[in-house]
């Protein structure tokens, strides 16, 4: 049995080999349904968004002997029945109450019927407003944050890599990545917040990060054939891909230690509910994101660059070379 090590080298050599350029097309099938699935998700479970995004009222209790989230609904229900109540545990002492937009004389009413309930002085019981102008320009803030990320990604890789398709490639990965992490998310039932929002721009720059020493062994594999190559550019970016596999896999292990640790140990066995929404965004787009670079940017590069005559040249002339010496395709 092979050790890792000589996995990895017959992976550099060529020896052993994964067809992600081969059987791009599977791979783009799979792709194309994960990001349908993905935009379906809303109308499937709609998405929640939070208070800071929708507007509302927030109560906050502390010094709290037993946080049963029971009792915040049950106060807030007691005083304006019909509102729509999101309660958190924070920390081993404290709850976070999350309601519609309440009036004035019902958010005094609800923290004293809060403070009642939990048999604490009224002033432990602290409430907020967010209006929905403040969420508007939440909203509004990320989706230019999310666009400047773009763009600018887009002008970079270009300027980087000296070919507008390899920015493409690395674009359209990215919106992949983003896509099918956010359809993930909603379909955890975790409402969208700013947390969550930061997460997924974390992710969409380890994404480029992952994508950029992909295609910066591309680029040299693809440079150093030249003309006298005796691979197809499809070939030599396959042989990229596969060189940064083990490097792939490692860095992607890595990243997903801490976060997976945050999620399933910190936010669902030990209850900090506050860390939920930004590490499960980063836990599942750290994944999605090594998945794309590998089946979705390397051979979308490797597609848009095989028309280009001079490649088209080199790939025939190959072939022909090939067929000559009675190698088999």
């Amino acid at each position: 049995m092979r050790t890792m090590t000589q996995f990895g080298n017959d992976l550099y050599t060529g020896k052993t080999s994964f067809p992600f350029i081969g059987r791009r097309r599977l791979w783009f099938i799979l792709a194309a349904v994960l990001v349908l699935a993905s935009v379906l998700v809303p109308f499937v479970k709609p998405v929640q968004f939070s208070i800071e995004f929708t507007g509302g009222s927030q109560f906050t209790i502390t010094g709290l002997d037993e946080p049963d989230q029971l009792l915040a609904t049950e106060a807030v229900q007691s005083v304006v029945p019909t509102a729509s109540t999101k309660v958190t545990t924070i920390g081993s002492d404290a709850v976070r109450v999350q309601t519609d937009q309440l009036q004035p004389e019902e958010t005094q009413q609800v923290t004293a019927a809060l403070a009642e309930i939990y048999e604490v002085p009224t002033a432990e019981v602290t409430s907020s407003f967010i209006g929905p102008s403040w969420g508007d320009s939440v909203t509004r803030q990320s989706l230019w944050g999310l666009a400047i990320f773009l763009a600018l990604t887009f002008l970079i890789l270009a300027l980087y890599f000296r070919t507008w398709k390899m920015s493409a490639a690395a674009v359209i990965g990215v919106v992949d990545v983003l896509v099918i992490t956010v359809g993930v998310y909603a379909l955890a039932g975790f409402p969208i917040s700013p947390a969550a929002v930061i997460g997924f721009l974390t992710i969409l720059s380890y994404s480029l990060y992952d994508t950029t020493v992909v295609f910066d062994k591309i680029r040299e594999n693809t440079l150093e054939d030249g003309e006298i190559s005796a691979r197809t550019f499809g070939e030599s970016v396959n042989l990229a891909v596969n060189q940064t596999l083990i490097r792939s896999i490692n860095t992607t292990i890595v990243a997903i230690l801490p976060t997976g640790a945050i999620l399933f140990i910190g936010s669902i066995w030990l209850g900090a509910q506050t860390l939920t929404d930004i590490s499960l965004s980063i836990f599942v787009g750290t994944i999605v994101a090594a998945y794309s670079t590998l089946f979705v940017a390397a051979p979308m590069y490797s597609l848009l660059r095989e028309g280009e005559a001079g490649i088209k040249a080199s790939d025939e002339r190959v072939l022909a070379a090939r067929e000559r010496a009675g190698v088999p395709a």
